[in-house]
């Protein structure tokens, strides 16, 4: 049984919601441990995953969030750098799912995160969990 840290980036509430549930929802399944911290935008996401790998406390992070195409460059900046964020700590060795959804409408958004649908929360716990099994297969502490 590992702990994981699932990291939220609470903007569009209904949606969040729908990805919590569906990566608690796998983390159950596999009877993991978890906890729930939240963060103002996507951006601060991998800051505050590699804040808490720092503590040592946790296998392994999830992250989740929603990005809607707006109208300005914004969209691209926060989608972008979120991604490489969490691909940096994963390339750090950081057992990490990302559960971010960058999409252009809120419809999109609704088909991704509903567990019953794309499960996008599950898909991201599952990752996450996947990454933390390479890392005991290969050894890595």
């Amino acid at each position: 049984m590992a702990k994981f840290l699932i990291v939220e980036a609470r903007f569009y509430d209904h949606l969040n919601d729908l990805l919590i549930e569906g990566a608690k929802a796998a983390l159950d399944e596999g009877g993991h441990k978890y906890e729930v911290v939240t963060v103002p935008g996507a951006l601060e996401i991998p800051g505050a995953a590699a804040l808490a790998a720092e503590t040592g406390r946790y296998d392994g992070f999830v992250a989740i969030g929603v990005v809607i195409r707006g109208e300005t460059y914004h969209f691209e900046v926060v989608s972008n750098e979120s991604a490489r964020g969490l691909m940096a700590l994963s390339m750090d060795g950081i057992a990490i799912g990302n559960g971010i959804l960058t999409v252009e409408n809120e419809e999109q958004a609704l088909v991704r995160a509903r567990p019953d649908q794309k499960d996008k929360g599950g898909e991201a716990a599952k990752a996450a969990i996947a990454m933390l099994a390479l890392r005991e297969r290969f050894g890595v502490a």
